[in-house]
C-alpha cells in the first residue's frame, strides 16, 4: 500500500503538470504570440541604428531570413574533437553544431546530435556583433566577414584550433572575430578585436545572443515535461529560467556582473559567458513569429586612432555535464535542473557517480542505489508495513462489521475506530513513513531524468538505452505484476468500489510506465521487489505471532 500511495502521488503531480502545460499551450502562448506578432514590422531585416548609451537595448536581432539567403557553399566548416560546426561568414554566426560524442540514437551511431541549426523546425543559432552610433564602422551579425579558408580541422596532435574572420570598414576600422577551440572541451573562446586604423576615435559595444525558435515538440522522453527556453545566472539571484513567453515580454532586462546566459533543453545547452569582473546588460525579446532571443551586451568602449581593443568571453555548445560545466563558469552546472529539491538531488547524484565509478554500468548503479536507499529507510518502511500487517490481521473482524452494519457507514466507522483503539493500531501509521520518503524519491526521479550520462547507456540484454522506454515492455509488465503482488499483501479496502479501483491500478501504472525511460522503471521495479520481500517477511512474523 505504501508504494501505491507513492504511485498515486506521482500520478497526480504528473497529470496536474500536463493539464497546466495544455492550458498554457492552448490559451496563454497563442495570445502572447499574437500580441508580439502585431508589434513586429513585417520584413524588417535591417539592424536599426543604435545609440551607445547604457540604457538602450540593442535591436540587433533579426528573423534569420537574411542569413538564410547565403549559399550553403559559403559556410565555413570547423571540426574539433568535440564539435562539428558550420559558421556563416554573414556575421561569423554559428548556424549549425553537431556534438561529436553524442549520437542521435543507439541505432544511428554515425548520426550526431544537432544542437544548433537553421532548420525552421528546430531553429537555434549563436550570433554576435558590434554596435556603434556610426553603423558603417561596426559589424553586426548581418555584416559579411571573410576567412582564410572554408574548412578548419583540429590536428590530432594539436591542443587548440584558431579560426579568424575579418571585416573592414571604408575608413580603416578592422574587426577580427576569433574563435579559439581547445581539445577535450565543448567550451570555446570568442574574441572581437577592434583595430582602429582610421583617423578618428571609434566607440561602440559588443553583443552576443542566442536566437531560438520555439520547438514543436515540448515533451521530454516518455511524455514527461522537460524545460526548453532561456536561463541566466547572476551572483545575486543565482539561477533563473525564462519561458519563451517571458523573453517575448522583454525579460530579462538587467545588468549582471559575473553571470552568463544560456538556451537550454533536455540534456543539452548553448551558453555565452562574459569575462569575469565585467558588468553586462542581459536582455530578451521576440524577433518574428516564434523566434526568441536571449542576449548580453557590454558597456561602451572607445578606441583611439591607431589603437586596438578586445572584447572577450567564452561560449559553450554541448551536454549538461556536471563534470564539465563547473569548469566553464560558476553556476553553469545548475542547468542540470533538479527543481526545488536540488539540495537532495545533488548528494544523490554524487552517490550515483561513486557507484558508477565502481561498477561501470548505469543499470546496476540504479539497482545498487535503490538497495542502499531502501536500507536507509528500512526502519521507517518496517513501521509502515507493520501497521498494514496488523490491519490485515483484523480483516475478518472488519468484514464482520461490514456484514453487521451494511450501509450504515457512520456506525461502521465508529465500530472500526473502537477496534483500532482496543488493538492499539493507528490506521494512519503507514502514511507518515512514506511522506518522509517522498522527497527523496522525487529527487531521485529528477536526477535520473536529467542525468546526461545515462543517455544511451546500456544495461543488459534488450535494454540498450536507459533513457528511452523498454522496447519490449518487459520492465513495465514486471512492475505491474509486482504492484499486484503488493496489493495482495495489503489489507483489502472495506469499500467495494475502492477495492475495484485499486485492482485496476497495476494495469494503469503499467501502461503509464511503459512509456517512461527504462532507467526510471528499473528503479521502481527494484524498489517494488524489495518492498514485497520486506512486507511479506513482516506480515508472516505478525501472523505467526498471532497464531502462537
Amino acid at each position: 500500500m505504501s508504494n501505491i500511495r507513492l504511485f498515486l502521488f506521482m500520478a497526480l503531480a504528473f497529470v496536474s503538470l500536463q493539464l497546466w502545460q495544455a492550458w498554457q499551450d492552448d490559451y496563454v502562448r497563442p495570445r502572447q504570440q499574437a500580441q508580439a506578432a502585431a508589434q513586429t514590422v513585417p520584413g524588417d531585416k535591417a539592424v536599426p541604428q543604435v545609440a551607445t548609451d547604457r540604457a538602450t537595448v540593442p535591436a540587433a536581432p533579426n528573423s534569420g531570413k537574411a542569413a538564410a539567403e547565403n549559399p550553403k557553399a559559403a559556410l565555413v566548416h570547423v571540426v574539433t574533437d568535440k564539435l562539428d560546426l558550420e559558421i556563416d561568414p554573414r556575421g561569423a554566426t554559428i548556424v549549425q553544431a553537431h556534438l561529436v560524442d553524442f549520437p542521435v540514437s543507439v541505432d544511428q551511431p554515425d548520426v550526431k546530435v544537432r544542437l544548433l541549426s537553421r532548420d525552421p523546425k528546430d531553429f537555434f543559432i549563436a550570433q554576435s556583433g558590434l554596435l556603434s552610433s556610426d553603423k558603417d564602422r561596426a559589424p553586426t551579425h548581418l555584416a559579411l566577414f571573410s576567412s582564410a579558408s572554408r574548412e578548419y580541422r583540429m590536428d590530432p596532435k594539436a591542443e587548440r584550433l584558431q579560426v579568424d574572420f575579418t571585416w573592414r570598414s571604408p575608413d580603416g576600422v578592422q574587426v577580427t572575430k576569433r574563435y579559439v577551440f581547445r581539445r577535450g572541451t565543448h567550451a570555446f573562446e570568442l574574441k572581437e578585436i577592434v583595430h582602429n586604423g582610421s583617423d578618428k576615435p571609434w566607440s561602440g559595444r559588443e553583443y552576443r545572443q542566442l536566437q531560438r525558435g520555439e520547438p514543436q515538440v515540448k515533451k521530454g522522453p516518455g511524455m514527461m515535461y522537460t524545460f526548453t527556453g532561456g536561463a541566466i545566472y547572476s551572483p545575486e539571484d543565482k539561477y533563473r529560467k525564462y519561458k519563451f513567453s517571458k523573453l517575448a515580454e522583454g525579460e530579462p532586462n538587467i545588468d549582471v556582473k559575473d553571470g552568463w546566459i544560456a538556451m537550454i533543453q533536455h540534456y543539452f545547452l548553448a551558453a555565452f559567458v562574459p569575462p569575469r569582473g565585467e558588468t553586462e546588460h542581459f536582455y530578451g525579446k521576440q524577433v518574428g513569429e516564434q523566434r526568441y532571443v536571449l542576449g548580453a551586451y557590454t558597456p561602451v568602449r572607445s578606441v583611439a586612432p591607431g589603437a586596438s581593443a578586445e572584447f572577450g568571453g567564452t561560449g559553450f555548445i554541448g551536454p549538461k555535464s556536471t563534470q564539465e560545466l563547473p569548469k566553464v563558469a560558476e553556476g553553469l552546472d545548475l542547468t542540470v535542473d533538479y527543481g526545488w529539491l536540488v539540495f537532495l538531488a545533488k548528494p544523490i547524484h554524487w552517490i550515483l557517480d561513486r557507484i558508477y565509478a565502481f561498477v561501470g554500468n548505469w543499470g546496476w548503479t540504479i539497482i545498487i542505489f535503490t538497495i542502499l536507499i531502501k536500507g536507509v529507510f528500512f526502519k521507517l518502511s518496517e513501521t509502515s508495513y507493520r501497521s498494514m500487517a496488523n490491519m490485515r490481521k483484523l480483516g475478518p473482524r472488519i468484514q464482520a462489521l461490514k456484514d453487521r452494519y451494511g450501509d450504515d457507514k457512520q456506525r461502521m466507522q465508529q465500530a472500526m475506530m473502537e477496534i483500532y483503539k482496543k488493538e492499539k493500531i493507528n490506521p494512519l501509521g503507514g502514511c507518515l513513513p512514506m511522506l518522509v520518503q517522498i522527497p527523496f524519491f522525487i529527487a531521485l526521479y529528477w536526477v535520473l531524468l536529467e542525468n546526461v550520462e545515462m543517455r544511451q547507456a546500456p544495461w543488459i540484454l534488450w535494454i540498450k538505452d536507459l533513457s528511452i522506454k523498454d522496447p519490449y515492455f518487459v520492465l513495465p509488465i514486471i512492475m505491474a505484476v509486482s504492484m499486484f503482488i503488493q496489493q495482495k499483501l495489503n489489507p483489502a479496502p472495506p469499500d467495494p468500489m475502492q477495492a475495484k479501483i485499486m485492482s485496476f491500478l497495476p494495469l494503469v501504472f503499467g501502461f503509464m510506465f511503459a512509456f517512461f525511460p527504462s532507467g526510471l522503471v528499473i528503479y521502481w521495479v527494484t524498489n517494488n521487489i524489495l518492498s514485497i520481500a520486506q512486507q511479506w517477511l513482516i506480515t508472516r512474523r505478525i501472523e505467526q505471532g498471532a497464531k502462537a
